[in-house]
């Protein structure tokens, strides 16, 4: 499902921000013109055979210490390309929404992007994004929140 058509039906107001490609959540930053603390990047991780999304400022860094405390597990790692893949099949490789519930898929925020009222995320393509209240996002999500970043 798109993204914008889930906010629509949803009655979640949301902005949809067409740019040029961008490849990471730092330069779409940069193109829109957005402080970074304010882009939610998504990075997928494979706990077993389990799958957990990581939403975190587009200026942070995934702790994996943490989240292996966090899970309890200390096998956790990096999904491949061909699981992104995978796991997102209607998105274009490396663009994904923040929104691990739709794909069946347990999210972990941090909680710093709680400090903005807005946050802003990639549309499930390289040239699409959306603008929405933090707030609304985490009501429609209800994403594990804890220090997942550095």
């Amino acid at each position: 499902m798109k993204i914008d058509e889930l906010l629509t039906s949803r009655h979640v107001p949301f902005e949809a921000l067409h740019h040029r490609p961008t490849y990471t959540a730092n330069r779409m930053a940069q193109v829109l013109h957005v402080p970074g603390k304010e882009v939610a990047k998504s990075v997928l991780l494979r706990s077993g055979n389990d799958y957990i999304l990581v939403v975190l400022p587009a200026t942070h860094y995934v702790d994996m210490d943490r989240i292996r405390r966090r899970l309890g597990e200390q096998d956790v790692e990096m999904a491949s390309e061909e699981e992104i893949e995978r796991v997102f099949p209607d998105c274009e490789r490396g663009a994904m929404p923040p929104f691990g519930s739709l794909y069946h898929i347990h999210t972990l925020m941090d909680e710093s992007l709680a400090e903005d009222e807005e946050i802003v995320f990639e549309n499930q393509t390289h040239e699409d994004a959306i603008r929405m209240r933090f707030d609304d996002y985490e009501s429609l999500e209800h994403p594990i929140k804890g220090r997942f970043s550095f």
